[in-house]
Formats: structure tokens, C-alpha cells, sequence
């Protein structure tokens, strides 16, 4: 019977071996102000080609926040991922952004994934639902957030939030002093509220996030990668490109992609610094440390940035992963 057992555990070896190696996915909701900057794009590209995250819901979040979920519906469509429910957070002026013309004539009525009306609402409900740990990561200024911990308080201890947010030490393209970040400045109180919450909050301030970008023989062969998720992303940015007229040509590389390090941040920290530092945003939109503030985790600086960017071009090249059901 020794033997018997013996040897049904070693059969078994690789089965858990491949358990303990392939772990189940995360459940994720994305917080997004997609269609401003390009970079959001890039970072729903990468949530979708991650094995380690499932992305559960979009939730659109910051000005025409129905711009905005037009451009998720039809991108999510166009790569193969139209199961993923979408949901329109509060709207408050008409600005969708650049990349909005892509998807101007985009009917959400049309969407198979299903479009929530009231996205904060889906954001309450999945997380309450979920089983077991969710992430939630968020992408832009964010006033879905005050509004979800004002109906929800019982949120913060159901879920870990990941955030492209702020600049604590360096500014725009490394700049030795920090600036008063986009996604905090644009809605202070909603920044406020992010980083008070009683939650675990990693960020990925411009320390990190704003050193990132694809040039070169690298980028080159993104461009050149067939699959559906690259060729809707690089006609996105085409269009976000010509439409606000920046300066940056689509064809030798790319913006500068700040939202992919929070997404990573959710899967892995191994190649950045982490630090635990008590930080608020203060009256001007600025990131500051000051002891009286509930701890953040932040990526504070790379420990080998060339190869994170192998990584990201890496994992956007393999494409979409096809899980069971879609």
C-alpha cells in the first residue's frame, strides 16, 4: 500500500507542480479615462494578453465618460473580448478625448458584453460579489472612486488597488523635481480619496511610470506583429496621434506609456524599487510625503527598466489570452 501511494503522489508531482506554477487569475475591474492619453490603451492591451489577471469589467471614468465606453466596447469587440462587460461612470463635460473619433459612430446598444448605465453601481456589485480577492486598477483621474466608497464603504476590504498616480520624487520625463501628476491635479478631491481609503493601495508614480517607452528594433517589431490586439492598438494610436496633434510619430515609437506599469504592478514588483511611504496629495495636486498619512506602496525607481519594456512588448506580442467561455 506504501509503494501504491508512493506512487500515485509521484504521478501527481507535475499535475500540482503545473497548479502551483499556473495559478488561478485574479479577478480585475479597470478604472479607465481611456481616450485622453493613449497610454490607458496600452494598458487594457496588456491586462488582456496577462494569464495572471482576468479582467472582469471597464468602467469608463472623467469627462464624456460615454466617449469613452464607446471607445472600450469597440476595441474590446475588435480584439476578440466582447464577453467583458463595460460600465459608463459619471459624466460631467463632453471631452472624450482624441482617440474619440475612432469610435464616434460605435452603437453601445450593439455591444454583446452588456453596457452598465451606471458603472460605479457595477464596480460595487462585482466586488461584493467576488469570491475571493479582486484588484482594482485605476487609470486617470477618478471620480467613480469618491462616489463607490460614499455607497460602499465595505469596499476597501474586498479589494487591492493598483493606480498610476502621482509623482513623488522625479517629474515629467525624469525631471529631478516631482510636478503636480495629470490624474491627481485634474480631480484633487478624487485623488484624496483614493489615497485615504482603507485600503491596499500600490502606486506607480512618474518615478517610474513616466521613464517608460518602445522605440527602436523593439518597437519595430511590435508594429510588424500580426495579431488582432497589436493592430487595433497601433490604430488607436494612430488616430490619438492625429487628432491631438502630437508631435510623437506612431511609426518610431511609442508615447510614453505611464498606465502598463500599474497593470504590471498588479502581476509583478520584481523589477522595480518599492517603498512604503505616507503620502497625501496636497491643495495643488502634488504628491507629498507626510507622517500623519495612511501608508502607499509606490514604485520609486527601476531596477532594470530595459528589460520591463522586453517584457511588455513581449507579452503585447503573444496577443490576447483565450480564456475558457470566450
Amino acid at each position: 500500500m506504501r509503494y501504491f501511494i508512493f506512487g500515485m503522489l509521484t504521478c501527481l508531482l507535475p499535475t500540482l507542480a503545473a497548479v502551483a506554477e499556473n495559478p488561478k487569475p485574479v479577478p480585475v475591474i479597470l478604472d479607465t479615462d481611456i481616450g485622453s492619453d493613449i497610454d490607458d490603451t496600452w494598458a487594457l492591451s496588456l491586462l488582456l494578453a496577462s494569464p495572471e489577471l482576468d479582467l472582469k469589467l471597464v468602467v469608463t471614468d472623467s469627462h464624456n465618460t460615454v466617449g469613452r465606453a464607446r471607445i472600450v466596447a469597440k476595441f474590446l469587440e475588435s480584439v476578440g473580448r466582447a464577453d467583458i462587460p463595460v460600465g459608463i461612470g459619471i459624466q460631467f463635460d463632453d471631452n472624450a478625448g482624441p482617440q474619440a473619433q475612432w469610435a464616434a459612430d460605435y452603437d453601445l446598444k450593439s455591444y454583446p458584453g452588456g453596457v452598465h448605465k451606471d458603472g460605479v453601481q457595477a464596480m460595487i456589485d462585482r466586488i461584493r460579489d467576488a469570491a475571493g480577492p479582486m484588484y482594482l486598477i485605476v487609470l486617470g483621474p477618478c471620480p467613480n472612486i469618491p462616489e463607490m466608497l460614499k455607497r460602499a464603504p465595505d469596499v476597501v476590504n474586498k479589494v487591492k488597488v493598483f493606480a498610476m498616480s502621482g509623482s513623488v520624487r522625479l517629474g515629467y520625463n525624469g525631471r529631478a523635481t516631482p510636478d503636480a501628476e495629470y490624474n491627481v491635479r485634474d480631480d484633487i478631491a478624487a485623488a484624496r480619496a483614493l489615497y485615504q481609503a482603507e485600503w491596499d493601495l500600490t502606486i506607480a508614480p512618474l518615478d517610474t511610470a513616466g521613464l517608460v517607452y518602445l522605440a527602436g528594433n523593439k518597437y519595430q517589431t511590435l508594429k510588424q506583429t500580426a495579431n488582432p490586439l497589436i493592430q487595433t492598438l497601433l490604430e488607436n494610436y494612430r488616430v490619438w496621434a492625429k487628432e491631438g496633434r502630437h508631435s510623437i510619430d506612431p511609426e518610431t515609437r511609442s508615447s510614453t506609456l505611464f498606465d502598463p506599469v500599474a497593470v504590471y504592478l498588479a502581476i509583478d514588483q520584481s523589477l522595480c524599487v518599492m517603498e512604503d511611504l505616507r503620502l497625501k496629495v496636497d491643495d495643488k495636486g502634488y504628491t507629498v510625503e507626510d507622517a500623519s498619512a495612511r501608508i502607499i506602496h509606490a514604485a520609486m525607481s527601476w531596477k532594470d527598466k530595459e528589460k520591463f519594456e522586453d517584457w511588455l512588448a513581449t507579452r503585447l506580442m503573444n496577443g490576447v489570452v483565450v480564456r475558457e467561455g470566450n
